[in-house]
């Protein structure tokens, strides 16, 4: 069962499609978790094709299409803190937005429609609420894919000690940390109970986690994309997702459904489902 940056096994998806928990009445709400360039997005769109494929409707949402635009995230940069000017982190994204999304889908109909959010990382905004995709059938399946689904928030005192040298420089006093985690513990927890599984790609370590978003933008660079950037701005970047990142990795698997343990090549090994 192999995976690449593009496509994962089809025997693969369809193994993982047969372990979620049927639908039975209303929708069935799947969380796929994994971290930067794990390929999740991937995953999330092959198991939605597999599912239709077999007469369920399914639809799939996602966490990069709430982020806050520019304009959202200048404010809480002036009014909260400089760092949260960059898009990623819990606080950048607007969770209440994805919750009333969800909500609607699970009552979509051709006279009540759910429209699903849609962010430009070219522009840096959301798109338009006119330019949203409508959903008039409400979903047997919803799978939402995000990189810091189902984290919880870490203890206060974890928080004290920096993990690199943004935290160190540009977060002395730890208040960017306190507020990313009072997120986590607040909206996102919120989100996390409307999951009825919760199933995690698991990276070998951030190491290798910033090696694929490192191939990620390497990809970008090749196709000419405006937005991509260099090696000290993507390692800057990559800073902001360190912290939950490596948490994730410590506290996920003993909290997911089904975790995949992924090697260096993001080749799935055997699910560990938790009875």
């Amino acid at each position: 069962m192999a995976a690449d940056a593009n496509t994962w096994n089809a025997g693969f998806v369809a193994a993982l499609l047969d372990r979620l928990p049927r639908p039975q009445r209303g929708s069935t709400v799947v969380g796929l978790s994994g971290l930067q360039g794990s390929g999740k997005s991937t995953l999330a769109g092959q198991l939605a094709a597999a599912s239709r494929a077999r007469g369920v409707e399914t639809q799939v949402l996602s966490l990069d299409d709430v982020y806050f635009g520019r304009r959202e995230r200048g404010r809480l940069a002036r009014q909260v803190h400089p760092l949260l000017r960059t898009r990623g982190v819990p606080g950048t994204h607007d969770v209440a937005l994805l919750l009333a999304t969800l909500a609607t889908l699970r009552r979509a109909s051709a006279a009540r429609p759910a429209r699903l959010p849609r962010f430009d990382k070219g522009t840096d905004t959301r798109l338009p609420p006119s330019r949203w995709r409508r959903v008039t059938r409400r979903p047997a399946l919803i799978v939402i894919e995000g990189w810091c689904l189902g984290v919880p928030p870490e203890p206060p005192d974890a928080l004290a000690v920096p993990v690199n040298a943004l935290e160190r420089r540009e977060d002395r006093d730890g208040r960017w940390r306190r507020y990313v985690n009072d997120r986590l513990a607040g909206e996102h927890a919120r989100l996390n109970a409307r999951l009825d599984y919760l199933v995690m790609l698991q990276a070998p370590d951030w190491p290798v986690v910033a090696r694929w978003r490192t191939e990620q933008e390497q990809a970008l660079h090749r196709r000419g994309a405006p937005q991509a950037m260099d090696g000290p701005a993507l390692r800057r970047f990559l800073m902001h997702y360190e912290r939950i990142s490596r948490h994730a990795l410590a506290v996920l698997p003993a909290r997911a459904d089904c975790v995949v343990p992924l090697d260096r090549r993001r080749r799935p090994g055997p699910p560990r489902v938790r009875r």
